[in-house]
């Protein structure tokens, strides 16, 4: 364990157990949650690698403008 993570749980620990509680759900599923993204990219890699040649090849064929940034 880090020693930020260490020094959170450290802090945490302080907490009313109710705090604790709540502290401890969200970072569970904060947990989830990444372990869900990541398998939803890994899955996705193909696709992602198909968007991309098609927009390459959209710019090489002079189909693509670009993006003025300051006009957003």
């Amino acid at each position: 364990m880090t020693k930020l993570l260490e020094n959170a749980f450290h802090e945490a620990s302080k907490l009313p157990k109710i705090e604790q509680n709540v502290i401890g759900r969200w970072l569970l599923d904060e947990i989830k949650a990444d372990k869900e993204w990541d398998k939803l990219f890994a899955e996705s890699e193909d696709v992602l690698e198909h968007l991309a040649q098609e927009a390459l090849m959209e710019h090489e064929k002079g189909k693509t403008k670009n993006l003025d940034i300051n006009k957003l």
